[in-house]
Parts: C-alpha cells; sequence; structure tokens
C-alpha cells in the first residue's frame, strides 16, 4: 500500500465583490484569497480493495459524495480515464466547518494533490486545477494556494506576489450563514460599498501591508440579516479594539478574521475574544 499524507491549508479573503449573476446561474466573482496556516491534514491511501472510503476526525461531517473529499477522488479518476482504484481517505479536522475558509475545498485539493503524486507524478498544476473546478468553485485555488486574485465562480486564476507576512485572528461564531441565501440576498440589492480590488492588488504588489489591510472588504457583510450582521460587527469591532489592522468576514462566512503585524498581539486577540460561543484560531499567512 502507499500511502501520502498532506496539509490542506485554509483560506480568507482579503477581498470579495460580486459582480454580476452570470447565464449559467452561478455569480461572477473578483476576490483575492490568501492561503493561511489553520490547516487539516489528510492521508490518502493506495489500496488493493477497489472503492472509495473515508474516515473523518474532529468533525461530525459525512463520508460519501456529500464529503468534497471523496468527490475529489472520483472526479480524478474520472478526469484521467482510470478505473479507480481502492482508495482510502483519512481526514483530520481543525478548520471549521461553515466558516467560509474553504475546509472542506482545502481537503479536496489536498486528495487531488496526493492522488498526482501516488499515480500520475507528470500531471501538471493547471490540470489538477481543471480537475478540481468540477469539484468545487475554491477547489482550484486550494490547489495552488499562497496569494491569488480570483475571477469567474472562483476557478479563474491569477497567482500574485506573496502577500506581506501578516498574522490572522480568526472568530468562529456558533452560528452557519448559508451561501445560497446570501447569494439570493445580493441578487436583491444594489451593493453599494465594494471593496477597491486594483488597490488590494496595487497594495501586495508593493509589499505594502499597510495599504492591503485598509483595503479589506467583502460585499457579502452587505447582505447579511440583521441578526447577523450584528454578531459580525460585534466580533470586527472586538478584533479592531484589541489591535487589528482591519477586520472582516471571509468567504460567506460565518468565521470573522483580524489582521496583525506580531504573533504575540494576535495571540492575545484569540484568548481575549475566545467564548463558549466564540471560538478562535491564531494562524498566519502561508
Amino acid at each position: 500500500m502507499k500511502t501520502l499524507t498532506l496539509s490542506a491549508h485554509a483560506k480568507l479573503n482579503l477581498t470579495l465583490d460580486i459582480l454580476g449573476r452570470r447565464p449559467d446561474g452561478y455569480h461572477e466573482l473578483r476576490m483575492v484569497m490568501q492561503t493561511v496556516s489553520l490547516c487539516d491534514h489528510v492521508s490518502v491511501t493506495l489500496t488493493e480493495r477497489g472503492g472509495i472510503t473515508c474516515r473523518v476526525t474532529g468533525a461530525d461531517l459525512p463520508c460519501d459524495e456529500h464529503n468534497l473529499a471523496v468527490r475529489a477522488a472520483r472526479v480524478f479518476y474520472a478526469a484521467l480515464g482510470l478505473e479507480i482504484a481502492g482508495v482510502s481517505i483519512e481526514l483530520t479536522k481543525r478548520i471549521p466547518s461553515e466558516a467560509g475558509m474553504a475546509g472542506g475545498s482545502a481537503d479536496a485539493a489536498a486528495v487531488l494533490r496526493a492522488l498526482r503524486e501516488l499515480t500520475a507524478p507528470a500531471l501538471m498544476d493547471k490540470e489538477l486545477e481543471r480537475i478540481g473546478a468540477a469539484v468545487g468553485s475554491d477547489v482550484p485555488f486550494c490547489v495552488r494556494g499562497g496569494t491569488q486574485l480570483a475571477e469567474g465562480r472562483g476557478e479563474v486564476l491569477t497567482v500574485l506576489r506573496a502577500a506581506p507576512r501578516l498574522f490572522a485572528a480568526v472568530c468562529k461564531p456558533d452560528f452557519p450563514i448559508s451561501t445560497p441565501a446570501l447569494f439570493a440576498r445580493a441578487d436583491g440589492v444594489t451593493l453599494t460599498d465594494r471593496p477597491d480590488t486594483a488597490a488590494m492588488l496595487a497594495a501586495i504588489e508593493k509589499n505594502d501591508a499597510a495599504a492591503m489591510c485598509a483595503s479589506v472588504k467583502n460585499v457579502f457583510e452587505q447582505v447579511l440579516s440583521e441578526e447577523q450582521r450584528g454578531r459580525i460587527e460585534t466580533i470586527k469591532r472586538g478584533l479592531l479594539a484589541h489591535g487589528a489592522e482591519s477586520a472582516a468576514m471571509t468567504g460567506s462566512g460565518s468565521a470573522v478574521f483580524g489582521l496583525f503585524r506580531e504573533e504575540s498581539a494576535c495571540r492575545a486577540a484569540c484568548e481575549a475574544l475566545q467564548s463558549e460561543r466564540l471560538q478562535t484560531f491564531c494562524t498566519e499567512f502561508v
């Protein structure tokens, strides 16, 4: 048997803009996304038994086709025209679920990278990203990670210069937010307070951490329900009060992050804000 264990890194949205609804039903997005050190661990083993099996520790998640890691394995073999060998997937979860941090997509990307290494090492990143797009919109980004501009429905990627090294205090409240519901609400309102993506790209290119922090913004915050917006704003104010240079929700939430120059300040904010209703994680850009 061959086994490979990889880290599956979470992502943060430094910017997120919705440009409109597409004829195919998806939304046209423009986002700057960043990989952070918070990660799951994904082990993929090729076995002699046929089929795909999955085991998850650290979270209550399905182990069938509703799990993106399982779906990724099936899509990988179909894309390469290979018969599915025995594949055993073990996920050790640390990335919170329903957080807007691409935990499921990161696991799927790790499965794709592991299967490439184990069965088709000559396969290029671009091809692996194409396969990932059939699994989920965030999977292509998670294949390569780093700092990237994501467009289309999230699968059209431009690799950017690495962002300045910053620390992020991630706060996950005790409620989920429905991504389809947020998109539906966005279709019914005029989004006025959009991120300046060009300013974010210029700040990254200049390695200007202050300008980058000043450009952090997520349009989804405008279409939250009143109760959700109140909770998110309270978390943001808490992060800023504890020294964050900027704070925003990531993805469709419900996790909120604050950016710090120093790890000690980030950890202090996490310790101060941790509660029964709020999980906190100190992480950094990678």
